[in-house]
């Protein structure tokens, strides 16, 4: 769902509706929290104790799960999510070189989102693509080995889709 103001009434009535078209609401606290994630980009307090009130949980139980799983994020990212794989095979052919490349491009560390909104960045332990090590994700978007050397000329392309 791509809402204007991702707190909007239209992005919670979107998340009552799916939780209302649950059969069973006990036990669905983490399907509705990736749909709310999937929905809002993040799951601010608010909509913590909005879900905590529709399923009937504390917002007590919301948060700790919402802060033990590392999928699930309370601050905000950016439209375009870049992931640096750091498991053995990508570490050992440059994946740190690459991670410092884009920090140093974007301005950011691991965790920030550019000012613009535009990218944020992550480590992963593994993405499980190891013939292609290093391996960098920008949303759904898999690079890997030779194209992961010029950081920079990737990102741009995503930064020219959004003129």
């Amino acid at each position: 769902m791509d809402c204007e103001n991702k707190l909007s009434a239209q992005c919670y009535g979107a998340l009552k509706d799916y939780i209302d078209s649950l059969e069973e609401k006990k036990g669905a606290l983490i399907s509705v929290l990736h749909k709310a994630q999937e929905i809002f980009g993040y799951l601010p307090t608010e909509v913590q104790e909005f879900i905590a009130v529709e399923l009937g949980v504390p917002v007590s139980k919301v948060y700790g799960v919402v802060s033990f799983y590392h999928f699930f994020t309370m601050t905000p990212k950016g439209k375009y999510s870049i992931s640096v794989c750091m498991g053995t095979a990508c570490y050992v052919r440059g994946a740190e070189k690459v991670l410092n490349n884009v920090k140093n491009y974007l301005g950011i560390e691991v965790g920030e989102t550019t000012e613009d909104g535009l990218f944020s960045l992550d480590a992963l332990r593994c993405v499980g693509a190891c013939g292609l090590a290093p391996v960098v994700l920008v949303g759904k978007d898999v690079y890997g080995k030779q194209e992961v050397k010029d950081m920079k000329k990737i990102l741009e392309k995503y930064r020219a889709m959004e003129k």
